[in-house]
């Protein structure tokens, strides 16, 4: 983890202590909830993920970007991990996740060591903290206490942020489940790490909106730079990184290229499209008033909230086997 000055040390413990306080106590959730019943949890998810993450730092995103599709979801109830014909899995915005055999590798080690405990809801919360810290973030006090949800399915996947939504359309979404502030943090600032297929923003390159000319939202410089990667007519699976020149290390350079017309989803262009977004973007990436935001302390405040999103706790739901699986 990065060294940091101690007014910045007070800081982050502030930030997460008005974190825990206000939001990390919802429904039956709370910090340590499994401190007696299966004391080695958050270890074996710990280790499970850095090994996953030796071996590829880009799983790292993927569980983050796995943990916030499940939030969005019908809470977070550990939906997207069921598998099956129709669940949220199959839904083309899903697709792409990765990620989920670590997940399965996290539970399998927990049911030896804890049968009937942990919920999976609750292990991919951990995971997605655990790969945040790996690729450079701060960490936060994940409350546990979630229960695995019983229902999955494509169709609820439709309100799922998109590449292109505007930024009304992406706004409203967030309104929707009650997560407004992560309209830039949770969703956007999750993309200072992470990837994006050339099929999903090509058309930003060289027919945006039928006119046979680029996005003029991107910047002329950085053009070429996307047409050698995503050429007309190419290989639409090849991944580019979200944050060019920093695609694996969670830090603030996303806000820079988007702030300089480098965004390369049409959905991050658009940040800067709305006046309260754009004032987010150019204070995050040190454009305005001195040094950047602790981008990084309001990130996890942020997940914070995002993680006590419709829970199911108590007797709702259950403890699923296996991760993939109803019981």
């Amino acid at each position: 983890m990065k060294m940091v000055s101690s007014f910045n040390k007070m800081h982050i413990l502030l930030c997460l202590l008005l974190a825990t306080l206000t939001t990390g106590a919802q429904g039956q959730t709370r910090i340590g909830f499994y401190d007696t019943t299966c004391p080695t949890f958050q270890t074996i998810v710990q280790t499970t993920v850095q090994s996953a993450f030796r071996s590829n730092p880009a799983v790292a995103a993927g569980l983050l970007r796995m943990f916030f599709h499940d939030c969005f979801v019908l809470g977070c109830d550990a939906s997207v991990l069921l598998s099956g014909p129709s669940t949220e899995r199959t839904a083309p915005p899903n697709l792409s996740l990765v990620g989920f055999e670590v997940i399965d590798a996290a539970k399998l080690q927990i049911e030896t060591a804890c049968p009937g405990v942990v919920s999976c809801a609750d292990i991919l919360a951990l995971a997605a903290r655990d790969a945040v810290v790996l690729a450079g973030g701060i960490g936060w006090r994940v409350p546990t206490g979630r229960r695995d949800g019983l229902v999955s399915q494509a169709s609820n996947t439709v309100n799922l942020p998109a590449f292109n939504d505007p930024i009304s359309v992406q706004i409203s979404k967030f309104t929707f489940n009650s997560l407004l502030n992560c309209v830039i943090l949770c969703s956007p600032g999750g993309h200072t790490i992470g990837t994006a297929a050339c099929a999903v923003f090509s058309y930003r390159l060289y027919n945006f909106s039928g006119t046979n000319q680029p996005d003029p939202d991107i910047n002329p410089v950085f053009l070429p730079q996307l047409r050698r990667l995503c050429p007309n007519g190419g290989n639409g699976s090849t991944r580019v990184a979200l944050d060019t020149g920093s695609v694996n290390r969670f830090d603030t350079s996303y806000f820079v290229n988007v702030r300089n017309g480098r965004g390369v989803l049409e959905s991050d262009a658009k940040l800067m499209s709305n006046p309260t977004t754009r004032t987010l973007v150019q204070r995050f990436s040190g454009a305005v008033g001195g040094p950047a935001l602790r981008f990084t302390n309001e990130f996890a405040i942020s997940m914070v909230k995002l993680g006590n999103t419709e829970l199911k706790t108590g007797s709702q739901g259950e403890i699923r086997r296996v991760c993939s699986a109803i019981n």
